[in-house]
């Protein structure tokens, strides 16, 4: 086996194990590949709400776990910050589990000085704040189209067709789910401005981004479910979103060295 590639930090969100959407075969070659300093596991790990409807837990999915617990065992230090699908992990803020330590945000340090707030992001959801039932029929929806997009990707996969998104592909063309992405990247870059950072990385809403929201550094995980994503800081302190379902697996979105301009998504 090939020697990992090896970062300083990994960050990984919304993989949302204990749900039939779970790309957990692609995370553990992920985890295979790419060894960290600290991992950050930005929220929506285990999917709750799902377990507790339907359970659904493969050898998979313990294999992800099993393989993230292996990874702090050989000294990599691993933060969960929990999300609104694993917000149990709510009542045991600042307790350890196997070498992983809960807290309900951190601020990372790069290399380079900047400094990040890490927090889920829910908490910047008003629909999740205020109208839970609106939450978990949204859920029920996003599992529906999860559900369809399974046979469209297998005809795909016949026809020599790479991976397609189908929920992505909604949520960027339909105006309120584009007005929502813009108005949650706006919120949470104005709480890492008002708690002093230079950045925020998040999760929630399972769109990978990495961008300039004014004098901050907004960077979204991505998922686990969809895309395929995660969020890696080089040892220099340059982040990347390495897109894991594309290209085989290895396509990577740097962020610009010099000039601070927006990169897409």
């Amino acid at each position: 086996m090939a020697t990992p590639q090896h970062f300083r930090t990994l960050f990984l969100s919304d993989v949302h194990l204990g749900t039939r959407g779970c790309q957990a075969e692609l995370l553990l070659d992920f985890l295979r590949e790419h060894d960290a300093e600290t991992i950050y596991l930005v929220g929506d790990i285990v999917d709750g709400w799902r377990l507790r409807r339907n359970w659904h837990w493969p050898q998979m999915h313990n294999d992800v776990v099993q393989k993230l617990l292996r990874k702090a065992r050989k000294g990599a230090k691993l933060i969960y910050v929990p999300g609104n699908h694993d917000e149990f992990l709510r009542d045991y803020l600042g307790s350890h589990f196997g070498g992983i330590e809960v807290l309900e945000t951190a601020i990372h340090e790069a290399a380079d000085g900047r400094r990040f707030l890490v927090i889920h992001g829910d908490q910047f959801d008003v629909v999740v704040r205020h109208a839970r039932w609106l939450a978990f029929l949204g859920d029920w929806a996003y599992v529906t189209a999860l559900g369809a997009n399974t046979y469209v990707n297998l005809v795909r996969r016949r026809l020599g067709f790479s991976y397609w998104s189908l929920s992505a592909w909604a949520k960027l063309r339909v105006k309120n789910a584009v007005n929502f992405i813009g108005a949650f990247e706006q919120a949470l870059a104005a709480e890492a401005e008002r708690q002093g950072t230079d950045g925020v990385i998040c999760g929630h809403i399972h769109h990978a981004a990495q961008r300039q929201q004014g004098g901050i550094r907004y960077i979204n995980c991505g998922d686990w479910v969809e895309s395929c994503t995660a969020v890696a800081e080089h040892h220099d302190g340059r982040m990347e979103i390495i897109r894991w379902a594309e290209l085989g697996g290895r396509m990577a979105e740097n962020e610009p060295q010099h000039a601070p301009t927006a990169v897409a998504a």
